[in-house]
């Protein structure tokens, strides 16, 4: 069994959960600007910029971080968007962490964690998400249709995550705008750039979309290897959790992006 196969079947005992739940967590209902409009055509490298206390890879990475006090952190640093993980065992994240951020900055929000079912995405609106993810190895077609489909009548963005070819073509037939690749193997939880090098030459960067990058950059150096093969925006997390210096960290990767057809 895979970890992905460990965290989706905690995921099915958590959706079981979160059914019988009245829900209680609420966040800000502030309107926020689009993740989409932000990242397209920008001349520099945005930043998601992500809440992390923990990953089945590292570990603990910042235990006990105040959510309120790094997103404040991420938002003066001129972060595109901040992230929060709401999985609470493999990444000691919860809704209540996303709600508390919700309520003080007013930037694009996402809900990062495993959504197999439309009762996640409606905790996610609650507390105060303005985009979910929705990882394309977790879903089969008509799962990824469905609550990609539920996600955007709700009013809400979607990033579809993919790891290789085919499942960038599953984003694709469904219409997916905003599109990351994950560096992170999910199976394995082993990172590597090229992820990034290899989709980004199969992207339709001549359509109406944006390119991520997830995972695995932690330099200058990977941001500029990065934004040259296309990418809008990077997603980081652990570098910039353990960072003793945020906005420096954080600035240093908003590096200029080269030339792409939009």
């Amino acid at each position: 069994m895979t970890i992905l196969d460990k965290i989706l079947d905690e995921k099915v005992r958590e959706v079981e959960q979160l059914l019988k739940e009245e829900v209680v967590v609420e966040g800000s209902e502030v309107t926020r600007p689009s993740l989409f409009n932000k990242l397209y055509g920008t001349e520099h490298l945005q930043v998601i910029a992500e809440m992390k206390r923990a990953s089945p890879s590292k570990g603990l990475i910042a235990e006990g971080a105040d959510p309120v006090a790094q997103a404040l952190a991420y938002a003066g640093a001129g972060a595109a968007c901040i992230s929060v993980l709401t999985d609470a065992p493999f990444f000691k994240g919860s809704f209540d962490d996303l709600a508390a951020v919700a309520k003080v900055v007013e930037t694009p929000l996402l809900c990062k964690d495993f959504i197999i079912h439309q009762v996640q995405i409606d905790r996610a609106k609650k507390a105060g998400a303005s985009v979910i993810l929705l990882i394309v190895a977790a879903l089969k077609d008509d799962q990824l249709a469905n609550l990609h489909a539920y996600a955007v009548a709700s009013g809400l963005e979607v990033l579809v995550e993919v790891h290789d070819a085919e499942e960038l073509e599953r984003a694709l037939r469904i219409d997916a705008k905003i599109i990351g690749v994950n560096n992170r193997d999910l199976r394995t939880f082993e990172v590597d750039l090229k992820r990034t090098e290899e989709i980004a030459a199969l992207f339709p960067f001549h359509e109406k979309r944006v390119f991520i990058s997830e995972s695995g950059i932690v330099s200058d150096q990977d941001a500029i290897r990065v934004a040259d093969v296309g990418a809008s925006a990077i997603l980081v997390g652990e570098s910039l959790m353990r960072s003793g210096a945020v906005a420096e960290t954080l600035k240093s990767m908003q590096v200029a992006r080269p030339g792409v057809v939009q």
